[in-house]
């Protein structure tokens, strides 16, 4: 789910900004960088841990999968795409139960990423090989 961010610029300068995104649930906030464009991680998600993406610098591709069952998910689940960029603070809501493959689409972007749990809180990481699943990305 997007929660679509807005800008205001005058003369003073601009600010980007996301009123309706709730941050109560947030207890952990780090940043991704990717060393390059070409580059894809993923995939990799959660099966009880929500995810919340904002790109700060650049743009990134966010592909999306919800799984059907983590120990050996199908290979043909629908895979969602979403651009996020730094021209307003849209934030990307990945809920418990997807994975992820993101690939910045411009050198030195830069991802902000929050999560609903804490590092080590919980035992809750799965990845996947880029090509187990039959979507090309």
């Amino acid at each position: 789910m997007l929660l679509e961010g807005k800008k205001y610029q005058d003369d003073r300068g601009i600010i980007t900004f996301n009123n309706d995104f709730d941050a109560s649930q947030i207890k952990r906030i780090y940043t991704l960088e990717n060393y390059s464009s070409e580059f894809i991680r993923g995939w990799q998600g959660h099966k009880i841990e929500q995810r919340w993406f904002a790109c700060i610098k650049g743009d990134f591709e966010i592909s999306v999968i919800e799984v059907d069952d983590f120990l050996k998910p199908s290979k043909d689940l629908t895979m969602q795409k979403y651009l996020l960029t730094d021209e307003v603070l849209t934030y990307l809501h990945i809920p418990a139960g997807c994975i992820t493959a993101i690939q910045s689409k411009k050198e030195s972007s830069k991802l902000l990423v929050l999560a609903d749990y804490e590092l080590g809180e919980i035992n809750d990481e799965y990845r996947f090989d880029l090509n187990y699943f039959n979507e090309n990305l």
